[in-house]
């Protein structure tokens, strides 16, 4: 089986002012990933033909904008997934009832907008536990994916939130346990602790975000836009052979300064390279993962192939 999923993390603006300890924005640039980044997903998946998932946090359909964005992305045959009501990067330490609640709203909202329940979640900053497992099983996810098995990346975060301390501001990011540095790197049934193999039983099947055979770099939007098309392009063949490619981006890797994010840019490096250095790093990764005999489809379907597998 070779698998490739697409997905958008949908954090608007205010989120990575939330990370680097800013003042939120007052201006129409905090709706910058719904009004400018969406449309610009949507026009490059249809033209590649992939069938993406799109992680929405629940209280940003309460702007029509956003309401009316997502019930396009669904009319275009995408997948939408729970990224939690309010996006709060401490999830994991609110007690089972606020935990639930956060889970929760956030399907009823998407709910009310397409008529559809989520069927998969990605926990902010994907920070997750046992306890949030629970509460998935409990709410009938079939499936989560937000470990994230990278220790390039968890060095790199570790050490943002240390300097954003140093200069004076406080980080609402936080990180998850090191050990989730042991979990599998390919699809899996999570046991007890999340980050070991279930042998039979689990209800949720584990979509690990994507990270390289050998030395596990990370394979995300953030990446490739750093990388440029050539490089991306080498990253990319660099997890030809897993069986699931699971591809992580956030509406923020097709946004630039010129959508009015000077600010941001200042803190966010990603910011200062240019939307469509960005679009051809994606088309190259795309290019390569589908001449290496990929299939692209939504996490929901990565899922209930795997489910069968794992089972068996």
């Amino acid at each position: 089986m070779k698998l490739c999923a697409v997905s958008v993390d949908l954090d608007e603006v205010p989120c990575y002012h939330a990370i680097h300890g800013l003042p939120m924005p007052a201006d129409d640039s905090a709706h910058a990933v719904y009004t400018r980044a969406v449309p610009r997903l949507g026009e490059l998946f249809s033209a590649e033909g992939i069938p993406a998932t799109f992680f929405v946090i629940g209280r940003d359909l309460g702007d029509g904008i956003a309401r009316a964005a997502v019930q396009g992305l669904a009319r275009a045959g995408h997948e939408l997934g729970n990224h939690s009501q309010n996006h709060r990067y401490d999830l994991t330490r609110l007690g089972p009832d606020a935990m639930r609640a956060e889970v929760r709203d956030a399907s009823d909202a998407l709910a009310s907008v397409v008529g559809q329940r989520p069927v998969g979640f990605r926990a902010p900053g994907y920070t997750i536990t046992d306890a949030l497992f629970d509460v998935l099983a409990a709410e009938g996810f079939a499936y989560d994916s937000s470990v994230f098995p990278c220790p390039a990346y968890y060095g790199a975060k570790t050490s943002a939130i240390g300097l954003i301390a140093a200069r004076g501001r406080a980080s609402r990011s936080i990180v998850d346990s090191p050990a989730v540095l042991l979990a599998p790197a390919d699809p899996y049934l999570p046991s007890r602790p999340y980050w070991r193999r279930a042998p039979l039983g689990a209800s949720i099947v584990e979509l690990p975000i994507g990270v390289t055979r050998g030395a596990r770099l990370p394979f995300i939007g953030t990446t490739l836009s750093l990388l440029g098309p050539a490089l991306s392009r080498l990253l990319a063949r660099q997890m030809v052979g897993r069986p699931l490619v699971n591809l992580e981006l956030h509406g923020l890797d097709l946004l630039d300064v010129a959508d009015g994010l000077r600010t941001l840019g200042a803190h966010q490096g990603d910011l200062r390279l240019p939307v469509s250095r960005k679009a051809a790093a994606l088309r190259a990764v795309i290019e390569v993962l589908r001449d290496a005999g990929y299939s692209f489809v939504t996490l929901r379907d990565a899922a209930a192939a795997f489910a069968h597998q794992t089972r068996d």
